[in-house]
Order: C-alpha cells, then sequence, then structure tokens
C-alpha cells in the first residue's frame, strides 16, 4: 500500500498567537496602529489622515528638511539630468557623480577622511557588524541596540556579547572578561529610539578604550540635533577622536532614505569590495543623492533649527509630565519623548483618541519595546511652531482625560 505524504507544516502557523492578538484587537473598533496611510502629506508637520488634517508627531523629521526648497529642487535636477535609478551596484555602473558628492559632503560635516554612502541606515549597520568583526573577533552591545545591529551581528560570525543597556559598570565588566586574543569592537548608540534616552559616551568610550576595542557609534537619531555642528551625542561628549567609526541614517534629520559609515582609518576604504550589503546591493537613486548632500550641506549651519528642537522638546516633555503622564526620561534628553502607558488597550485606546483629536504619534508594543512595555513615542520637528506644540498638550490633555490615562 502506498503511503500517503504528510502535509506540509504550515510555516505561519507560528505567528497564530500575534495573528489572533491582532484581531481581538481590531475586533474593538479601534483603528489599526500599523496600517495608517497619509493622503496628502502638506509641510514637515502637518498631514491629511483619513481626510482630516492631522499634526505629525510620529516621524523622524527632526530639521524639517523634507520640504526644504534648495532640497527638493536638488532632487528635481539630479532627475532631469541622471534619470530615476543607477540599475546597478556601487561597485560596477551605482556610483554616479552625485554619490561621491554626497560622500564629499558627509566627510565636511563631520571632519572626516572617509564617507561611505549605503542604501539604507539599516544596511549601514548589517555591513558594518557582519563585515569588520571575524570568528575570532568579539562584539560587544548594548542590550538594547537596535535590530538593525543584531542582524548585522547574526550575518557576521563574530562573537556577540552583550551589556545591560547604558551600563558603563557592565561594559567594563564585560570587557574584562574577554580573552587576550582577537579583536573587540563596541557598538554603541549616541541617542536609543524607543525611550528617546543618551548613551553616557564620555564614561563608556573611556571603557572601551582601556580595554583596547575599537568602538563603533550609531547617531541615527543624534544627527543634526546634538553638538555644536549637529554631528550627534559623540560630538557634544567630546569623544570625536576616540570613536573609529560613526553609522547614520538619511531618513531622519536629513530628510531622504539612505545610509552611511564615516571614519579616519587609513584602511577604510577596503570595506568597499568586501563588505556584502554595500557590494550585492543596487546604489540610491541620483535624485535621493542629491537631496542628501545638500540637506547635509544645510544642517552643517541649521544652529538656530537646533535650538527650536530643543526648545520643542524641553516645552513638550514639561507640559506632557505636568498633566501627569508617565515619561520615560526624567528630563527632555532628545527630540524624542516616549509616553508609558500600563498596558496594550490604554495604549492603543489613547493613541486613537489622539489621532481624532488631530495628532499622530506613534504606538509601541513588545517586541520592539522590553517584555511589558507599551509607549506612545512623540518625536518632535524643528519645524513644529510654538502654537503647535500648545495644541499638541492640549490634545493630550483631552485624550488623556476621555481614556482615562490621567487623572
Amino acid at each position: 500500500m502506498r503511503e500517503e505524504t504528510p502535509p506540509a507544516a504550515d510555516l505561519f502557523s507560528k505567528f497564530d498567537p500575534l495573528i489572533a492578538e491582532r484581531q481581538a484587537l481590531l475586533d474593538t473598533g479601534v483603528r489599526d496602529p500599523f496600517a495608517i496611510v497619509m493622503d496628502k502629506v502638506l509641510s514637515p508637520t502637518l498631514a491629511v489622515i483619513q481626510g482630516k488634517e492631522t499634526i505629525l508627531l510620529g516621524t523622524y523629521n527632526y530639521m524639517g528638511m523634507t520640504f526644504d526648497p534648495d532640497v527638493i529642487a536638488a532632487g528635481k535636477k539630479a532627475l532631469d539630468e541622471f534619470g530615476s535609478g543607477t540599475t546597478g551596484s556601487r561597485v560596477l555602473n551605482g556610483t554616479y557623480q552625485g554619490h561621491k558628492e554626497c560622500e564629499e559632503a558627509l566627510k565636511a560635516f563631520y571632519g572626516t577622511k572617509h564617507a561611505m554612502v549605503f542604501s539604507t541606515g539599516y544596511q549601514a549597520n548589517l555591513g558594518l557588524m557582519s563585515t569588520l568583526a571575524g570568528k575570532d573577533d568579539y562584539i560587544i552591545l548594548d542590550a538594547d541596540s537596535h535590530a538593525s545591529i543584531y542582524d548585522g551581528c547574526a550575518l557576521g560570525s563574530a562573537n556577540i556579547v552583550r551589556f545591560r543597556h547604558n551600563s558603563v559598570e557592565d561594559l567594563d565588566k564585560r570587557l574584562g572578561r574577554l580573552p587576550a586574543t582577537g579583536g573587540r569592537l563596541v557598538v554603541l548608540e549616541g541617542v536609543y529610539s524607543m525611550l528617546g534616552d543618551i548613551a553616557p559616551l564620555k564614561e563608556m568610550v573611556a571603557v572601551a578604550k582601556k580595554h583596547g576595542a575599537m568602538i563603533v557609534v550609531d547617531e541615527a537619531h543624534g544627527m543634526g540635533f546634538f553638538g555644536p555642528n549637529g554631528r550627534g551625542v559623540f560630538e557634544e561628549a567630546g569623544v570625536e577622536a576616540d570613536v573609529d567609526f560613526v553609522v547614520g541614517t538619511f531618513s531622519k534629520s536629513v530628510g531622504t532614505v539612505g545610509g552611511f559609515v564615516v571614519s579616519n582609518h587609513p584602511k577604510f576604504e577596503v570595506l568597499r569590495l568586501v563588505c556584502r550589503p554595500y557590494v550585492f546591493t543596487a546604489s540610491l537613486p541620483p535624485s535621493v543623492v542629491a537631496t542628501a548632500a545638500t540637506s547635509i550641506r544645510k544642517l552643517m549651519h541649521a544652529g538656530a533649527k537646533r535650538a527650536h528642537l530643543w526648545e520643542n522638546s524641553k516645552r513638550l516633555h514639561k507640559g506632557l509630565r505636568d498633566l501627569g503622564f508617565n515619561i520615560a526620561t526624567p528630563e527632555a534628553e532628545s527630540a524624542i519623548i516616549a509616553v508609558l502607558l500600563p498596558d496594550q488597550d490604554k495604549t492603543v485606546r489613547m493613541w486613537q483618541a489622539l489621532l481624532e483629536q488631530g495628532v499622530y504619534v506613534n504606538m509601541a508594543r513588545p517586541p520592539a519595546t522590553p517584555a511589558g512595555m507599551y509607549l506612545l513615542r512623540c518625536s518632535l520637528c524643528a519645524e513644529h511652531s510654538s502654537e503647535q506644540v500648545g495644541h499638541i498638550i492640549d490634545m493630550f490633555a483631552a485624550a488623556g482625560r476621555a481614556t482615562g490615562c490621567i487623572a
């Protein structure tokens, strides 16, 4: 008798609990927080969502460069002169004049000898982590590191060591336990994206150097906002000379898409030949690198914007705290303000109440946050007016009382 082939396992079955949880949430009548569509974007701070003009408080457009006239003009000019795309990788036909100009703008902005542009910030971390440290080396990273850092570690073959979030003492301890052989790479972030807290980079860099480690700082959420020149937290901390690599993205303060690594290491350029996420993917379209280069040059002279962004951050932080909301950071540490809530139900209802009031924020839940942590993440923009910040505080007050999140 012929044996019957057993049915193939459903590869989606592992997601059934999440599917059921999401459906139960939607069955209560709330909107899906992860399926919002911007019908029209009016400015860095305003969009039309489901037919209603809404203040944007959930984007990473920190410096408001997306509608800058010079940035837009540069993109249009490149589109006319070079077409819509490169149809090739950087190491083949995908390096245009604009890609080199963008790297020159980065070198001028950071004061470094080398700059390498990737197609996304995610790929920049993926490439650096997977390429730099080999099987006999160690990557030591903060437990709250971004997914792109973890994925870069998984793609490579280095030994991974985690230390407690923002703990200088634990970093020192972990480094001290490593064997004498093998290289070591300490990976830090200037601003951590979920809670908006900043790393004690001065102390951490000193510890890493004491143990002979090389240092990467991801400044995705610090570029444009921190330091005299807007380079990031590492500049503000005064450790520029001791940091070996800075990773960043164009999708936050620069206002477009793409990623980069800058460095002064004399052997840096070899990464263009050995870094798989750089070699084996199409390069950014000419219009994108043109907008990025123009934006980066303008950010070199954006002191007034930075000052206004700090003013917005401090005002919103104090306003929400005074209303009785639980804020993740004791003071306004960055342009990100995380409002902590007790459970998913209250978080979703508060999120929807805010949207109905006319302000969009990000909802975050596990696994994007630590287990049991639910929050609404507010990301301020240098283009938010003082009047808009006042409206945001009023809308938080109304939504918080309507949902019982505040008294």
